[in-house]
């Protein structure tokens, strides 16, 4: 089976960070988004890779290669972002009709997905929402098998959203599936999506896809889910207790504290990632992530997303910063 994880979206909603730095490397809880998605799948027996790459695409080519050297990884660059649909129908020959597991690469399932993989038949993750209107939504039978799938419906049927993962069987039949919602030119929301693809399964092939409930499912599209995720996997992975000694610091946990970080005079936590070489200095930071080689003095930041190479000075209280940006706020005049 391969694992088919596409990568090319543009992130806009996460932006400034994303003009720089392709969304599934922003860093959550210690390591990028990417690298939990990866994980998940060795853990479950998974070594055949497929990354849909586009925006930025040399950048999670690279991470890739550097940091997963013994998995089987091919590339495919997504040209045009025509949808999620249009992504997999791009790596069709890659792919081969092989059996394939999509997993969303904006998405952490933190759950064992082993359920999935084993499934006889088609299937899907599924979660309810409260508001589905912004993803697939799913019908079911009385024996949890779809019968109905609608992308971003105004007027949902279910409250069951689709989570970000599909095991698809039938390979060949989805590819025909998206060859004729391409070519007529079926779009939901000017896209090419999967779930219109699977209905279309389901209504010609009579294509079984079972559905399969995941709890724990973070959808990190947005900055406030991105934080939220952050806080919530510091306090499941149970870092070890921070045994480094930083200068008149209290370190409060949960806490990730990369490499090479030097601290001085400051309080850290609770729900802080901070990445590698960074340095903080007469500072407070709760509930935010901060980035690789950023430097931090005299700030006071809360719930606050910083990327690489900063250089922040003065007082604050929430900011969005991107990467290898300045900013005085101390008042001082050179």
């Amino acid at each position: 089976m391969k694992a088919v994880i596409p990568v090319a979206g543009v992130g806009t909603r996460l932006r400034p960070h994303t003009y720089t730095h392709p969304k599934p490397l922003i860093p959550v809880a210690g390591k990028p988004i990417l690298s939990y998605i990866i994980d998940n799948l060795l853990t479950s027996g998974i070594r055949d890779f497929v990354f849909i790459v586009g925006y930025l695409g040399d950048k999670i080519v690279d991470f890739v290669k550097e940091k997963y050297p013994n998995i089987n990884a091919e590339f495919v660059v997504q040209s045009n972002r025509e949808g999620l649909g249009h992504a997999i129908y791009t790596a069709r020959e890659v792919i081969n009709n092989a059996p394939m597991l999509v997993m969303l690469g904006d998405t952490i399932i933190d759950a064992d997905i082993t359920e999935i993989i084993e499934s006889e038949t088609s299937a899907i993750g599924i979660k309810k929402v409260n508001d589905p209107r912004n993803f697939g939504v799913a019908k079911l039978d009385d024996t949890n098998f779809v019968t109905e799938l609608i992308e971003k419906p105004r007027i949902p049927k279910s409250n069951l959203a689709l989570v970000g993962i599909y095991k698809i069987v039938e390979t060949e039949k989805l590819m025909s599936s998206l060859e004729h919602i391409i070519a007529k030119n079926i779009r939901t929301n000017n896209e090419f999506h999967l779930t219109d693809a699977l209905e279309f399964m389901l209504n010609k092939y009579e294509t079984k896809i079972k559905a399969l409930t995941i709890n724990n499912w973070f959808d990190l599209g947005k900055r406030d889910i991105l934080l939220e995720t952050n806080a919530v996997l510091l306090k499941k992975n149970n870092y070890p207790k921070e045994s480094r000694s930083f200068t008149n610091t209290i370190i409060i946990a949960p806490v990730h504290i990369a490499e090479n970080v030097e601290i001085k005079n400051s309080i850290i936590g609770p729900n802080v990632t901070i990445g590698e070489n960074a340095k903080v200095e007469y500072s407070v930071l709760t509930d935010s992530i901060i980035g690789n080689f950023t430097q931090l003095e005299n700030v006071h930041l809360n719930y606050s997303i910083i990327g690489n190479d900063a250089v922040i000075k003065g007082n604050s209280q929430s900011l969005n910063i991107g990467d290898n940006t300045e900013i005085d706020l101390s008042g001082q005049s050179n």
